[in-house]
């Protein structure tokens, strides 16, 4: 099965990627938001991120930059995924 184009979900070899947003690009690190306050230093060097834009997150490492729609589609993805396991607790 061909993941490249996967709109929403992006899975590499068995791990998942998460969307986060770069805040302060300087050369290969950058601040990055993993949201609901959660600020991090991330290498960046793969992703070649700018402030305001978005990378995918796997293990420790910014893999690539995705579009903006994109990460915010899998943003608000997996918030309806953790509304919905908070509901059934």
């Amino acid at each position: 099965m061909d993941l490249s184009q996967a709109p929403a979900l992006w899975v590499m070899q068995m791990c998942l990627a998460i969307s986060v947003k770069a805040l302060e690009a300087n050369g290969d690190v950058a601040k990055v938001d993993f949201g609901q306050g959660t600020v991090r230093e991330l290498n960046v060097m793969s992703a070649e991120a700018r402030d305001g834009e978005y990378v995918l997150v796997q293990a420790g490492y910014a893999t690539q930059a995705i579009d903006r729609e994109t990460a915010e589609e899998t943003l608000r993805l997996w918030d309806e995924v953790f509304k919905f396991e908070q509901s059934t607790l």
